[in-house]
């Protein structure tokens, strides 16, 4: 840019000297002495002047690629977004900063309107930085790093539109005291999920905030959830607010890149749910990670604070994975599948564990609890009265879970599966139990392979429950369609067989005492 700058100049002066030159008489001898004279210290002044207009031009050149690497940096302006300045050029359309006001001299006035041309390479960052408005969610603000006020609002959003067909199922179950119960078929159409989230950081980047709604259209519920943390370093991010328990690796950032679009019979089964804490979470060593989390129960989604006793539960996860991370970098993160297909084999090794107290949050009188956070392996609640014992109703038990994962991803294959085992026991019943404690285990397992690398991937999967009071079983198979050159949004096809569901959840497509053929169709969009 200077080069092009300066030899233009160079024209204009030799321009200048030239007709200088040219003004003066043909005869030289016509001219005396001081005329002579009088016309090089004018020369010499016009030069003073050009060389100071041309010190101003770069200055204003610098200033101009500064304010154009500022606006890609920091706020994604593009080329032409800033209207022009009165009296500046700028070939790109990037405005520029006004030339210092100089005398109202010829030379003055050429050089004003030399253009200020910026190298496409700049204007090209500054564009692309408008495309870039969409960094792992949509940022709607944020400011310079060396603002007084740093602040960040992103905008996220998950929803799930599924079509569910369960009336192949038979219609009633039996539980294990040969208690009678009516199956809940669907055949509907659901916005199952809406998740709207708003977070970034305010007043230092490491003051980290989220606002989540969250809402079921099949359960007909709304949550408000709100998280403040502290980024200290890589280590360690210390946040207080609702959120998954990480009782399973399905509640540590996964929704909902599973294989399939739900999680599995067992995984739905087994694990803990969401409520409010405080937790730990960070990378330890390279590739070993930790959560841990001090939370107040099981699942208190639909509970008041008045109604959530005074024991806390306690969980915790550590996953390692050794051969680097197990997915790209962003909100899919943990996805299942190998959508990106990288020819390096990936492993991920896990284990979580959980205990809880937990209380019926209901009076005795009331024959079905508000605490439906743990069910008995026949489909039955465990605080509903008569679950273990005609007209005995249990108001605590205690809750303990381990699981450990594992996977491994390689082009565009991937495999994982997840072992469970639970133990309930410490029981405080109003009558007698036939048990002390009861134990349950079970396994999911997963594989799906990308037979169109980032567009189509088929997948097979299963799940299992070894129960104190019956066993179940579903297999499954689907194909994901991703339609749009992302893995945040596909379109989901999948046949499920289940044998006696031992779990009902109404954002699931799992229902207690659920045997058959279940199809379904779902759209999923998660940026």
């Amino acid at each position: 840019m200077k080069l092009k700058q300066r030899t233009r100049l160079g024209l204009l002066v030799a321009t200048a000297c030239s007709a200088a030159l040219l003004a003066t008489p043909a005869r030289a001898d016509e001219r005396n002495a001081g005329d002579v004279q009088g016309d090089v210290e004018a020369l010499k002044g016009e030069n003073a002047l050009m060389r100071e207009q041309l010190r101003r031009l770069d200055e204003q050149q610098r200033e101009l690629l500064e304010l154009v690497e500022s606006l890609r940096r920091n706020t994604g302006a593009t080329a032409g977004a800033v209207a022009a300045t009165p009296g500046v050029v700028a070939t790109t359309g990037v405005a520029a900063t006004p030339l210092q006001s100089a005398p109202d001299t010829p030379a003055a006035t050429a050089a004003t309107e030399v253009p200020v041309t910026v190298p496409a390479s700049f204007a090209e960052q500054a564009t692309r930085n408008i495309v870039d408005r969409y960094q792992d969610g949509i940022v709607v603000w944020q400011t310079p790093h060396d603002a007084s006020v740093p602040f960040l609002l992103k905008f996220n959003v998950n929803t799930q539109v599924r079509y569910l067909n369960s009336l192949d199922s038979e219609e009633t179950f039996t539980d294990h005291l040969g208690g009678v119960h009516d199956v809940n078929t669907r055949n509907d159409i659901t916005v199952n999920r809406t998740m709207f989230i708003l977070g970034g950081y305010i007043f230092d980047p490491r003051l980290r905030y989220s606002s989540t709604v969250w809402t079921s259209a099949g359960a007909a519920s709304i949550v408000i959830a709100g998280t403040i943390g502290w980024q200290f370093n890589e280590h360690l991010t210390l946040t207080g607010g609702y959120t998954g328990v990480p009782g399973s690796r399905s509640l540590v950032d996964t929704f909902p890149f599973f294989t399939a679009s739900d999680r599995s019979m067992a995984d739905n089964f087994f694990r803990p749910g969401f409520t409010q804490g405080i937790w730990a979470k960070g990378e330890l060593i390279d590739g070993l990670n930790y959560l841990a989390f001090v939370g107040n129960g099981l699942n208190t989604l639909s509970l008041s604070a008045t109604k959530i006793d005074e024991n806390l539960m306690y969980s915790g996860s550590v996953w390692w994975e050794p051969l680097g991370d197990y997915g790209e970098a962003g909100k899919s993160r943990h996805m299942y599948d190998d959508y990106f297909a990288s020819d390096q084999v990936r492993i991920r090794l896990g284990t979580a564990f959980t205990r809880s107290r937990e209380d019926r949050f209901s009076n005795l009188d009331q024959s079905s609890p508000e605490n439906t956070s743990m069910y008995n392996s026949d489909g039955i609640l465990t605080f509903s009265t008569g679950a273990f014992a005609p007209g005995v109703t249990v108001e605590e038990a205690t809750y303990e879970m381990l699981a450990i994962d594992a996977g491994l991803k390689w082009n565009g294959l991937a495999v994982n599966g997840q072992f469970y085992s639970r133990r309930v026991s410490d029981f405080s019943a109003d009558g007698p139990m036939p048990l002390d404690s009861m134990r349950d285990h079970g396994f999911e397992l997963s594989a799906s392979y990308f037979v169109v690398p980032e567009k189509v991937a088929v997948y097979g999967r299963g799940s299992r429950v070894y129960g104190e009071f019956g066993d179940s079983w579903e297999y499954a198979a689907g194909v994901k369609w991703y339609f749009v050159p992302t893995e945040r949004m596909w379109v989901n096809a999948e046949i499920m067989r289940v044998h006696n569901a031992p779990y009902s959840g109404t954002f699931t497509p799992y229902t207690s005492g659920l045997d058959g053929w279940v199809p379904m169709i779902q759209g999923i969009l998660a940026f």
